[in-house]
């Protein structure tokens, strides 16, 4: 079935590769959708003359909720065939248009993956979830009732949020975890669990960055196939040319934090690297199963994983299987993606809120696993979190009090009684 059209860019559009925003179609059918662009479900606003974020104000002032009911930019409208893709990049219009488009293409694609519709944590409260739009904030957030997009002013020129599809995704991704698990009771949460939280995001994003198809026809022509080079897969809420929030490929281990942690981000990592790492592994068994490499080839880069060797000499062998296989390569990561995605999705709905802690989503994913294929991927999915140290090494005690950035007393974890 026909969907409807959007312009999004798949990663910012200052990049080298990514001035250009790649048409999508997402689930809504033509002529569904209405000025904004609003559906049945959510809607999207640029306020004119909002004074401050939605939540608690940092100057103390009362906190605003949604909806906002003052003046708002000329909505987006549908062409005659019920399509936004006619809109041009450099208008608020347009702007407001990637933010719905972005939000609704996530959704599409995590549906997929739940096997149902997700619903907004705020659904017996609001209709609808409000998508706005205030560069004056310097941040983003998924609270109740809302998603907020701000902007990046820190190289001097605006960078919209509602532009950027990672942070976009990264948003979507606490209000799908909060949905599905819940706030947690601030007497007994965990470090991990805010730590599971932004790790969840960013996976998210990543994942669903891999459903534009110049992307990953970028990623595998510059990688030939070698995810563990620095490529645009792995960048997570890209700001410049070469400044980045977090890596997915990192080497970060959660003995790290036995003595303590100060920063939720940072607390994360283990979890995403585990994560990005069994996808790779994945992707390296769909190229088995297609034929594209060899069993030695995947055993050299198990053996060197970690290693000086591993870049000189793995990228020859990369470069050569991938100029004889380049179809089957592609085949094996979008499968890769759609195991991962679909394993996210079923860990997270085994999951409980209280007391959360990696090792818990390392067993239920480890469960998933062994639903799905009789744990097929079982040495692939326990290794990759051992040498994270999950499951082997305790979490310390948060070292200091939360800053400002964190997101446990944010506008994030702020329900009605608040």
């Amino acid at each position: 079935m026909q969907g409807t059209r959007f312009k999004l860019f798949p990663q910012p559009q200052f990049l080298d590769e990514f001035e250009e925003p790649e048409i999508v179609e997402v689930s809504s059918p033509p002529g569904s959708l209405g000025p904004g662009p609003q559906d049945a479900r959510m809607y999207t606003i640029f306020p004119i003359g909002k004074p401050q974020p939605y939540g608690i104000s940092p100057d103390g002032s009362d906190p605003m909720a949604p909806p906002w009911t003052g003046d708002i930019e000329a909505p987006a409208m549908p062409d005659e065939e019920g399509h936004f893709d006619y809109l041009e990049p450099g208008t608020p219009q347009f702007e407001a248009a990637h933010l719905f488009g972005t939000v609704r293409f996530v959704m599409d694609i995590w549906e997929d993956y739940f096997g149902r519709e997700i619903p907004w944590q705020a659904d017996a409260v609001y209709e609808r979830q409000e998508l706005t739009i205030l560069h004056s904030l310097d941040n983003a957030y998924s609270g109740f009732g809302f998603i907020e997009m701000g902007a990046d002013a820190s190289t001097g020129t605006l960078k919209p949020f509602a532009l950027n599809f990672d942070v976009i995704a990264h948003e979507l991704g606490h209000a799908i975890i909060y949905s599905e698990i819940g706030v947690p009771d601030p007497q007994n949460v965990t470090g991990e669990y805010f730590g599971f939280h932004e790790s969840a995001a960013d996976l998210v994003a990543l994942i669903s960055s891999l459903h534009f198809n110049s992307l990953v026809d970028r990623l595998l022509a510059n990688t030939r196939g070698n995810l563990y080079t620095l490529n645009a897969a792995n960048r997570i809420a890209e700001l410049s040319d070469n400044k980045q929030i977090r890596i997915a490929a990192n080497d970060t281990r959660l003995c790290q934090f036995a003595e303590g942690w100060r920063k939720e981000h940072h607390l994360g990592q283990p979890l995403t690297g585990a994560f990005f790492d069994i996808l790779v592994d994945i992707f390296h068994e769909m190229l088995l199963d297609y034929g594209a490499i060899s069993p030695e080839m995947e055993d050299l880069s198990d053996q060197l994983l970690a290693t000086a060797e591993y870049a000189p000499v793995m990228q020859d062998m990369f470069d050569a299987a991938y100029a004889d296989h380049p179809d089957q390569f592609k085949r094996a990561l979008l499968d890769a993606r759609d195991i991962m995605g679909t394993y996210l999705a079923d860990t997270w709905q085994l999951l409980s809120r209280q007391d959360l802690n990696f090792i818990d989503v390392a067993e239920a994913f480890m469960e998933v696993d062994q639903a799905h294929t009789g744990g097929r991927f079982a040495t692939i999915i326990r290794g990759n979190f051992h040498l994270r140290d999950i499951g082997l090494v305790d979490v310390g005690p948060q070292l200091e009090p939360l800053g400002e950035d964190s997101h446990a007393n944010s506008v994030r974890t702020m329900l009605p009684m608040d």
